[in-house]
């Protein structure tokens, strides 16, 4: 099977390194940083850990817009069916120039953009995301109203606390 092929990996032990394992990405090869102390055996299921690590990593930076066209849709069903016409977006699409906000929508076009940066956030931190632009195809301001629809969600306080921790931890002003 093509894709499923084992890559190259370098190990480098580390007599510094007491607990820590890490592993990255040098061209076509993988490089896992490891404590000089590890057996072979504890060697060989820390590459394979890390090396499932990366492999899910870049499945979560694969994501697609027709994924996100496909997620838009399932959260109008599920949260949103009174408005199934209306909620409806134009186009839903990654972007990479959005560092100062999480996603934005143009109700005007309705066109929505979710920041590249959520990709690699747990599924119900993109669903929440998703959610709250698909919501201003509705509602264009944060209103009552608003925040109600969007408090459907179930998660979604959950998820505001995550997106507030990453902006903190990034020392990043809190997007709206």
């Amino acid at each position: 099977m093509a894709g499923t092929r084992k890559p190259v990996v370098e190990v480098r032990r580390s007599q510094r390194r007491r607990r820590t394992v890490s592993a990255y990405r040098d061209g076509e090869r993988v490089v896992v940083l490891i404590p000089d102390q590890f057996s072979r055996a504890e060697e060989s299921e820390w590459v394979d850990r890390m090396l499932a690590r990366l492999a899910a990593r870049e499945g979560r930076l694969a994501r697609s817009d027709d994924e996100l066209v496909a997620r838009a849709n399932r959260l109008i069903d599920l949260y949103l069916t009174e408005y199934a016409t209306k909620a409806v977006p134009a186009s839903v699409r990654w972007v990479t120039n959005q560092n100062g906000r999480w996603g934005s929508c143009t109700p005007a076009d309705r066109s929505i953009r979710i920041s590249h940066r959520v990709q690699e956030m747990p599924e119900w931190v993109i669903d929440y995301v998703l959610l709250h632009e698909l919501t201003h195809l509705i509602v264009p301001s944060h209103n009552a109203r608003f925040w109600a629809l969007v408090g459907r969600y179930p998660k979604s306080e959950r998820a505001r606390g995550y997106l507030e921790g990453v902006a903190a931890a990034s020392c990043a002003p809190l997007p709206t």
